[in-house]
């Protein structure tokens, strides 16, 4: 079984602007191609996964979706880093949708998708990493092995972090928890 980083995008890869479906609104945050690119240099399996309620809310479809992770991955590949899987939800729980009005267990925080990846990638997800800005991305480290890391500073930060296990650091930015990562 190989090891993984569990990835979530928005605010992590790349900037976050709510709703981002369309390649040409992609930036990628500062660091986070190096980041990944050392990552991949070490031996980890990079994984997606990621909520986009943007479905559920109409406001974009999920061939959109498919469109702008096939891009994602085409993109990082031109540069040697490879991306194993991405796992995203449509769902959300008060949908404009109605086909995505569903309380699952894939939209984070719950843990449906770490495990799909983990099954369908042969993953270890006690020797893997979560990483992700917000807490709800890392609540695999809470019912697993799997260590994590917390992006970002602040008092909202902080908070997020003391809710979270032992095993969650805290780390500025990808780069830096990176860095972290393969020392």
């Amino acid at each position: 079984m190989n090891s993984a980083i569990f990835l979530d995008r928005d605010g992590t890869i790349n900037v976050d602007k709510g709703s981002l479906y369309r390649i040409e609104d992609f930036e990628f945050l500062p660091g986070a191609k190096e980041a990944l690119s050392l990552l991949t240099g070490a031996g980890y399996r990079l994984v997606i996964v990621t909520n986009q309620s943007g479905v559920a809310r109409g406001c974009y479809g999920e061939d959109d979706v498919r469109t702008l992770h096939d891009w994602l991955r085409k993109t990082l590949a031109l540069e040697k880093i490879y991306v194993d899987g991405i796992y995203y939800c449509p769902h959300h729980p008060e949908a404009q949708v109605k086909a995505y009005r569903v309380k699952c267990g894939c939209r984070k925080p719950g843990l449906d998708l770490f495990y799909r990846a983990a099954s369908e990638l042969g993953l270890d997800i006690d020797r893997s990493i979560a990483v992700g800005d917000k807490a709800r991305d890392l609540q695999i480290c809470a019912h697993s092995a799997c260590a994590g890391y917390l992006l970002g500073a602040g008092e909202i930060f902080l908070s997020a972090l003391s809710a979270l296990p032992a095993s969650v650091r805290r780390a500025a930015d990808l780069l830096a928890a990176a860095k972290d990562i393969i020392q």
